[in-house]
């Protein structure tokens, strides 16, 4: 699966950053994506999941 982090966002004294994951479908050849903006500690973690 192709996953990447593509963005660092700033919002006050926090800083986030905006994760893509591309999941394949079940039962298709198709893929969706997954969103999120999260602490970049947990970003590999997030990524790492299924």
């Amino acid at each position: 699966m192709a996953k990447k982090s593509v963005a660092s966002l700033q919002t006050g004294s926090k800083r986030l950053t905006k994760a893509i994951k591309m999941i394949k479908k079940q039962g298709s050849k198709s893929y969706s994506f997954v969103e999120t903006i999260i602490p970049p500690d947990l970003a590999s973690e997030w990524l790492s999941k299924k």
